[in-house]
């Protein structure tokens, strides 16, 4: 698919993290900043169609803590989304308490914007 393209159509935008933490007590309270963070975007980002945090619950080894799902208009709204003021005071205010960070990006159908 053409860079172009991409521009133009809706892109869901998945991230997941794991986040710092001694005790279980440090671990949930570093899930709830990470979590409030986020959410606080919500409707403030333009081209930001959906946005959704899930807590693991499975408890499995390999599993991530947390996960964002984010749906945007257009690739383009994902680029500005990454350099946008208030995404980036909230990647600042969350500095060391995210300790793995996985990411994929891709295109949907507008059909599929929840």
């Amino acid at each position: 698919m053409s860079t172009a393209l991409l521009a133009t159509r809706p892109v869901r935008h998945i991230v997941m993290w794991n986040v710092a933490g001694d005790t279980p007590e440090d671990r949930s309270a570093a899930i709830e900043t990470v979590r409030h963070a986020f959410e606080a975007l919500r409707g403030q980002i333009p081209g930001l169609t959906r946005l959704d945090i899930g807590i693991d619950c499975s408890r499995v080894d390999y599993a991530c803590d947390m996960v964002l799902v984010t749906d945007f208009d257009s690739g383009a709204s994902l680029r500005a989304y990454a350099t946008h003021p208030l995404h980036l005071a909230a990647r600042d205010r969350l500095q060391g308490l995210r300790i793995a960070r996985f990411q994929v990006d891709y295109p949907i159908n507008a059909e599929d914007i929840a």
